[in-house]
This record gives structure tokens, C-alpha cells and sequence, in this order.
């Protein structure tokens, strides 16, 4: 009996952190490993570890928060008491702003201003009077903070002069930009910008009919009938970046063959195309994220490990 209570708990607990949805930030967590392996940088596993255990953290967090403030304004309830639930994300937060320090103690102050970035529109994307996630620019802010922001702090904190350096002293600051380096990695981050903002637009396309009526003026509220068209248009770019990233020789050859996955990812874009639920088609969002983004980290993993496919 105590072990069928404990197990409720836990599911409750799950239910509420919303676990399974953290592979939207593991996955380019992942990817920027590979990208760094590929390019022959060195990877430093206590950073490494310390940044991860804080992402995830800060994810959960984030998660909670927005959980908890829709359920209140809805008048909804939550899988857990909303006291215990409070405890459970003021927890959280603490432990990921604990994680964060110590980064910050390890590196620099450019990490503690991208930390510090990330932390704030975290909350603020659900929590306050007007939520990003209730206006127009749901779907910048997700795909921005985890197709740009994880991948940038995980290339700085291993290397951090791989991109770029600066000087700082009480007359003036100096940053200097690797050119070459800086371009790779803006058009690596395309990719899981648009995955990203790819299952915030499904989500708002589905809730589409229920965010009018509680007053949510979201993307697809201002798109209309065009919201479709830009959701299939986030892959396309997607799959764009990556083979430009080839062309240029930022990836080796071997990336291409990612382009197979736009078999089954257009397949599952005509299902979402012909019905918009919840229930039934918005998981292709997902389906499609982790299809093509572990693909795209397996190949620039195996490139890494073939010399014959290493960047010279």
C-alpha cells in the first residue's frame, strides 16, 4: 500500500516538472558536445557536468513556474497541493541558481551576464502580468534561449576563446570576434532554434480556439491562416542550415544524410497539416525534434570519430 502511495507520488511529481519534455534542452546540449569534438576542442567534464545539472534544473524550474501560474489563472488543478508545489519549484530554483554559481565560479563574468540572461526571461516567460509566453514572442524566446543559449554557454565554458575574448578595464571594454568560428556556430544554433520554436508554435496552433477566449495573444493570433505554413517552414529551414553549414565546410559530408529523416518528418507535417489537436497531432512537434536533432548529434558525433570525415 505504501509502495502504490509512493509510486502515485512520484507519477504526480513527473506529471508536474513535466520530465520527459527535457529533451529539448539535453538534445543541443548533446549536439554542442559533438560540435566541439568535431572541431577538436577540449571538453572540461566538471564544467561540463556542472552546466548540465544546472540546465536541467533551471528547466524543471521553468516548467513548474509556468505550470503553476496557468493552472491558477485558469483555475485548474495541479497534480500536487499547491503549497507542496510551490516548495517543489522555489527548490528547484535553488538548486539550479546554486549550480550557476558555482559555473560562474569556475569561468568568468561572460558566463554569469548569459546565466543571468537565461534566468530572467526563464521567469518571465510565464510568470508576471504579461508572460512571454502569452504574447507573440513565445516562440523567439524558446527557440533563442535553447537553440542559442545552451550551446553558446557550453562552447564558452569549455573554450573560451574558441568564439570570442574581451578586456575589461575601468576606461574601456574591448571584444574581439572570431570571424570564422563565431558564423559555424550561428548557423549550428539554427537548427534547434527552429525545432524549438517548432513545438511552441504547434502547441499555440493547437490551444489556437482556447488562448482567444482567456485572452492570450499569441503568434498564431496574429498569423492566422498563415501559422501553418510557418510551422512547415521551420524544418525546411532547419534542414537549410545544415546544408549550408556542409557547403561551407563547417560539417563534414557525412551531415547530409540527415536529409533522409525528411522522409518521415514531412509524413508526420501532412498529418499535422490536415488536423490541429492536442491530443492526437501535436506530438509530431515533438516526434519531429528529437527525429531529426539526434540524428543531426549522431552524425557530427560519428564524423568526429572517422578521420577520414574530421574538418581538417
Amino acid at each position: 500500500m505504501k509502495r502504490m502511495h509512493t509510486d502515485m507520488m512520484l507519477r504526480r511529481l513527473f506529471n508536474y516538472i513535466e520530465i520527459r519534455t527535457k529533451i529539448t534542452s539535453v538534445l543541443p546540449f548533446l549536439m554542442t558536445l559533438a560540435y566541439l569534438a568535431l572541431n577538436h576542442r577540449t571538453i572540461d567534464p566538471l564544467r561540463s557536468g556542472v552546466f548540465f545539472a544546472g540546465m536541467i534544473l533551471f528547466d524543471l524550474t521553468a516548467t513548474t513556474i509556468n505550470n503553476y501560474n496557468d493552472t491558477k489563472k485558469n483555475d485548474l488543478e495541479l497534480p500536487l497541493p499547491r503549497r507542496k508545489a510551490l516548495g517543489i519549484t522555489l527548490l528547484l530554483l535553488t538548486m539550479s541558481l546554486g549550480c550557476g554559481l558555482w559555473l560562474v565560479a569556475l569561468t568568468d563574468v561572460l558566463v554569469l551576464l548569459a546565466g543571468a540572461l537565461c534566468f530572467f526571461f526563464g521567469i518571465v516567460y510565464s510568470w508576471g502580468p504579461f508572460p512571454l509566453s502569452h504574447g507573440p514572442f513565445g516562440e523567439v524566446a524558446s527557440g533563442f534561449f535553447y537553440g542559442v543559449m545552451i550551446p553558446f554557454i557550453l562552447i564558452r565554458i569549455n573554450d573560451a576563446g574558441y568564439l570570442l575574448t574581451y578586456g575589461l578595464t575601468t576606461e574601456q571594454i574591448s571584444v574581439h570576434i572570431n570571424i570564422m568560428p563565431t558564423v559555424g556556430f550561428a548557423l549550428l544554433t539554427v537548427l534547434p532554434f527552429c525545432l524549438t520554436a517548432g513545438i511552441m508554435l504547434a502547441n499555440n496552433i493547437c490551444d489556437a480556439a482556447h488562448d482567444v477566449r482567456v485572452g492570450r495573444r499569441t503568434l498564431v493570433f496574429y498569423l492566422q491562416d498563415r501559422a501553418l505554413p510557418l510551422f512547415a517552414s521551420l524544418y525546411y529551414a532547419a534542414y537549410l542550415s545544415m546544408v549550408i553549414m556542409v557547403i561551407f565546410g563547417f560539417l563534414p559530408l557525412l551531415s547530409l544524410a540527415l536529409l533522409l529523416t525528411l522522409i518521415p518528418v514531412q509524413r508526420n507535417l501532412n498529418i499535422f497539416r490536415q488536423k490541429q489537436s492536442k491530443e492526437e497531432t501535436f506530438s509530431v512537434s515533438i516526434r519531429n525534434f528529437v527525429l531529426i536533432l539526434s540524428a543531426h548529434t549522431a552524425l557530427i558525433f560519428l564524423s568526429g570519430l572517422l578521420p577520414a570525415w574530421r574538418l581538417q
